[in-house]
């Protein structure tokens, strides 16, 4: 039996939208929830549409606002598929923002969004394989697969850091900080 791929443009999907007042935090930028909350709509259209199923976002990873979005700019996140596993799927976005008045586009973040693919009864399904039509999707499932090792590896160390960091023993290391000890 021959497995199932879909190609990476075939789940490819936009959300675009207004950036409103009522989006705006209390310095007159758009509050970043409002944007998570977007980009995870965004990842569970293109994640459902290559799986063919419900997907639950289960990690986010490299949120960090490059520049902040203002009220009145349009948004628009560009959703591919970089990676598939068995069950999961990791999504990457590109997020852009632009000003119709003074036409400025600013790339205001990237994130990868990792999905899990659930059947009728709420259990892990198997997704279809990926289909890498170019060298850029190539690129994008290798950097996927090195940000797995990675963050891995970063798991195991923290790990075995926060296992050794024994307040008494390590007290040397709040001198250079902006805390104080008082006990």
């Amino acid at each position: 039996m021959e497995e199932i791929c879909k190609s990476v443009s075939y789940s490819q999907t936009t959300l675009t939208e207004l950036m409103i007042p009522s989006y705006a935090n209390f310095g007159g930028k758009i509050h970043g929830g409002i944007l998570l909350s977007l980009m995870d709509k965004v990842a569970y259209a293109c994640a459902s549409k290559h799986a063919g199923n419900y997907c639950v976002t289960v990690s986010v990873d490299n949120v960090e606002f490059l520049q902040p979005v203002d009220v009145g700019e349009m948004v628009s996140m560009f959703a591919s598929v970089n990676y598939v596993g068995n069950s999961s799927l990791v999504i990457g976005i590109k997020v852009i923002a632009e000003d119709f008045k003074i036409g400025t586009v600013k790339h205001t973040n990237t994130s990868y969004f990792t999905m899990v693919a659930k059947d009728e009864n709420g259990q892990v399904t198997q997704v279809p394989g990926l289909i890498l039509e170019n060298k850029e999707d190539a690129r994008r499932f290798l950097e996927a697969i090195k940000r797995k090792e990675l963050k891995n590896t970063y798991k195991k160390e923290l790990h075995n850091a926060k296992t050794l960091l024994e307040v008494d023993s390590n007290r040397h290391l709040f001198a250079k900080e902006r805390c104080k000890i008082t006990f």
